[in-house]
């Protein structure tokens, strides 16, 4: 009997170094964090503008399309307020487009530094967050752990462009990374028990700033709630005949799974648990599993190669499908599916098919067909010029 227990002791053993390492690997924080490196790396940038300055396309229309932006305007005026109140659907909305604006323009202006080398835009960067950073002290209302997710994840993409690239200086540097350690952070790190695409956007958020904070125990506490939504928000035929679960939302018959995936029954791998409620909730969703998996990989670490790569690719196929035009067939949704995917594809695109080398045929005539993709107003922007073809 010793001998059959310890046989099987190390079978586990083995099949748990055969499994677990990857996934360990990726759920720890860097020893030293890479900068800048919130969903953008020093060597995609140094491709883009090189990209840009040579006139080559996408990229310059790209380029072009940003600096035509309402979010590049040099003229922008900030408009912070101590308390940015934001009920379901910003209704209603004291701040809250302003913040998101201000927040994806803080970004812009970044992007527009690297590539120009004007350094109008990076003091533009700067007076915006300083703006905020002098101000902002909660979010309220209903919308509120959604709305810091948003502008939470735009903010520190900024300020790491700016930190760790601008020649000049930042002397309120110290009072911004203030603000996202007192003032964002707590409102998103324990996540949301709402639709998925609330607590993915919140991680993004969390993982950003934690980046940007170089905090590695809220990295490692927001990487972990990441996979855990990932896996319970992209449905894979390998997980059984129901989807996953998040264990807090405590969905524990079948009928509560299905209520949960707005009323679908029918679980296919690369179905999302809001497609059947609209494509652009969905987009969210996947949007921000991309930049959590890409700034995981700046960071050093590999998302792509766990499951977390397989649902993106999954999901981007799927919803790719029917956003092109598919018919949609009567188990789906009842029929009918409400489409607006939005410019979300380019990042999970180029890691899974450009540097991984998988096909992906929809996502890639989707993603082409949508060029140049601009800003979500929310918090995405200008992914055509960063992540477009990008091999880096």
């Amino acid at each position: 009997m010793r001998r059959t227990a310890l046989l099987a002791t190390v079978t586990a053993l083995v099949a748990g170094a055969l499994v677990w390492p990857a996934a360990r690997q990726a759920d720890a924080a860097p020893v030293t964090f890479a900068h800048p490196g919130v969903t953008v790396s020093k060597s995609q940038l140094d491709f883009a503008r090189t990209q840009v300055n040579a006139g080559a396309q996408p990229w310059k229309a790209a380029y072009d399309q940003m600096m035509a932006s309402k979010y590049a305007d040099l003229n922008r005026v900030p408009k912070p307020r101590a308390t940015v109140e934001c009920g379901s659907y910003s209704n209603p909305n004291y701040g809250c487009t302003d913040e998101r604006g201000d927040a994806i323009a803080a970004y812009t202006d970044a992007l527009a530094w690297y590539i120009t080398r004007d350094d109008r835009y990076a003091k533009k960067s700067i007076a915006l967050m300083d703006a905020w950073s002098a101000v902002i002290k909660e979010h309220t209302n209903s919308n509120a752990p959604l709305q810091t997710g948003w502008a939470g994840s735009s903010w520190p993409k900024a300020a790491e462009l700016i930190k760790y690239t601008y020649t000049g200086t930042w002397a309120n540097s110290g009072r911004f990374a203030t603000m996202l350690r007192t003032v964002y952070l707590p409102e998103v790190i324990n996540g949301s028990n709402s639709n998925g695409n609330w607590e993915l956007s919140m991680m993004e958020a969390a993982v950003g700033i934690s980046v940007f904070l170089e905090d590695r125990t809220s990295y490692d506490k927001a990487i972990a709630k990441f996979r855990t939504r990932t896996a319970a928000y992209v449905y894979l035929s390998s997980d059984g005949a129901l989807p996953k679960t998040v264990p807090s939302q405590n969905l524990d018959t079948t009928a509560k799974i299905v209520n949960y995936w707005q009323g679908q029954s029918t679980f296919v791998t690369g179905l999302t648990q809001e497609t059947c409620r609209d494509f652009t909730h969905t987009g969210y969703g996947i949007s921000a599993i991309s930049h959590i998996a890409e700034t995981s990989r700046i960071q050093g670490e590999d998302l792509y190669g766990t499951d977390v790569g397989e649902r993106l690719r999954q999901a981007l196929g799927f919803q790719s499908k029917y956003q092109l035009g598919e018919a949609v067939p009567s188990w789906l949704c009842g029929g009918s599916l409400t489409l607006g995917l939005g410019p979300v594809t380019e990042t999970g695109y180029n890691a899974l098919h450009n540097r991984l080398g998988i096909a992906m045929t929809n996502t890639q005539k989707l993603t082409e067909q949508n060029r140049p993709s601009g800003s979500n107003n929310l918090f995405v922007a200008w992914e055509t010029l960063t992540d477009g073809d990008n091999p880096n």
